[in-house]
């Protein structure tokens, strides 16, 4: 059932709320975002707010058949994907995140990994990224190293708010990773 929308109360006490990870074993890619934003804090979806690109992205380079809305966020394993964050925290703004906790969240990342056993994880946001896995340098696509036994990818954090990747792009970059995922 699709939430509804949050009143702007409900969305500033979403503060530090958790997402629910969407993971099964053996999947193709787990997509892992760097953490929730309030909006999605408060309804209890991943990539919730309007105008973030994940779901648009997903669909137009071909990892679902339609274009499925957050709240449907559990039939992304149907399509092999899973869903999680680096830190599992909701807050205003990545920013507030500090390195330490985007480390811790990269061992925790690992285990997680570990235990579900997908293919790939794709991380989705390059600054986070860099910071959690201590490499300043990283660029978007396949990575050197693994995270917990799976194939690591880099792709840009879909926020409306990173508005430098627009949706073809995006959508080109997500494709890319389907192609080798899948191939």
């Amino acid at each position: 059932m699709k939430p509804k929308k949050p009143t702007l109360e409900e969305v500033q006490a979403a503060h530090g709320k958790r997402l629910p990870n969407i993971l099964a074993p053996d999947l193709d890619v787990v997509f892992c975002g760097i953490n929730p934003g309030l909006y999605s804090g408060a309804v209890g979806c991943h990539f919730a707010r309007p105008g973030n690109r994940f779901w648009a992205a997903l669909h137009a380079s071909g990892f679902t058949d339609r274009l499925l809305e957050p709240h449907e966020q559990k039939e992304m394993v149907q399509y092999g994907c899973g869903l999680t964050n680096l830190v599992a925290r909701a807050t205003s703004v990545a920013a507030e995140l500090s390195t330490k906790e985007l480390q811790v969240g990269r061992e925790l990342l690992q285990r997680r990994v570990a235990r579900y056993k997908p293919a790939w994880v794709a991380v989705l946001g390059k600054g986070a990224y860099q910071k959690a896995f201590r490499r300043p340098k990283a660029e978007f696509g396949r990575q050197e190293e693994d995270v917990g036994g799976a194939r690591l990818w880099l792709l840009p954090n879909p926020s409306g708010l990173n508005a430098y990747y627009q949706p073809p792009e995006l959508a080109n970059m997500f494709r890319e990773l389907l192609d080798v995922a899948r191939s």
